[in-house]
C-alpha cells in the first residue's frame, strides 16, 4: 500500500464566522489549500508552525506527540481549524509539529467527514458513497 495524497482546504473558523457576519470580506478569511498525506495511523490533522500563524490559530495546549519512527516530539495543540475536502468538512484542534514537512490528514477528520481510504484504488472516498452520514449512538 502507497501513501495517499488529498488536496484539502484549511481555514480559520473565527474568519469564516466574520465572513459571513459581513465583518469582513470573504477574500480576507485566512486558508491554505494544502496537499495532504492521509494517515490513518494518526489521530488528527498536523500542520507546521509557518501554517498555523498563516492561518491565525491560537495556541491552546502543548502537549507531545509520537512520530512514525518512534520519536517524541514537543507540539502544540491549536483551537480548531475548519478542514474541507470535496463538499464534506469539519472542525478539530490541529497538532502543531514544528519540523513537519508536510500536512497530515488524520483518523478524527476523516471519520467525522465519513471518509475511508478505498482498499483497491488508493483514493480517499466516502464511507457510505457520495452522501456524508453523521453517525448518532
Amino acid at each position: 500500500m502507497g501513501a495517499v495524497f488529498e488536496e484539502i482546504t484549511l481555514k480559520n473558523p473565527v474568519d469564516e464566522v466574520k465572513a459571513r457576519e459581513g465583518l469582513i470580506r470573504e477574500d480576507e478569511v485566512r486558508s491554505l489549500a494544502v496537499k495532504a498525506i492521509v494517515d490513518t495511523g494518526a489521530s488528527t490533522i498536523v500542520i507546521n508552525e509557518e501554517q498555523r500563524q498563516k492561518l491565525g490559530l491560537e495556541k491552546v495546549e502543548e502537549k507531545r506527540a509520537r512520530l512514525a519512527d518512534g520519536n517524541r516530539v514537543p507540539c502544540w495543540r491549536t483551537e480548531a481549524v475548519n478542514i474541507y475536502w470535496k463538499d464534506r468538512g469539519c472542525s478539530c484542534g490541529a497538532l502543531v509539529v514544528t519540523k513537519a514537512d508536510r500536512v497530515l490528514l488524520g483518523a478524527i477528520p476523516l471519520e467525522d467527514m465519513d471518509l475511508i481510504i478505498h482498499p483497491k484504488t488508493q483514493e480517499l472516498v466516502g464511507a457510505h458513497g457520495d452522501e456524508q452520514i453523521v453517525m448518532l449512538l
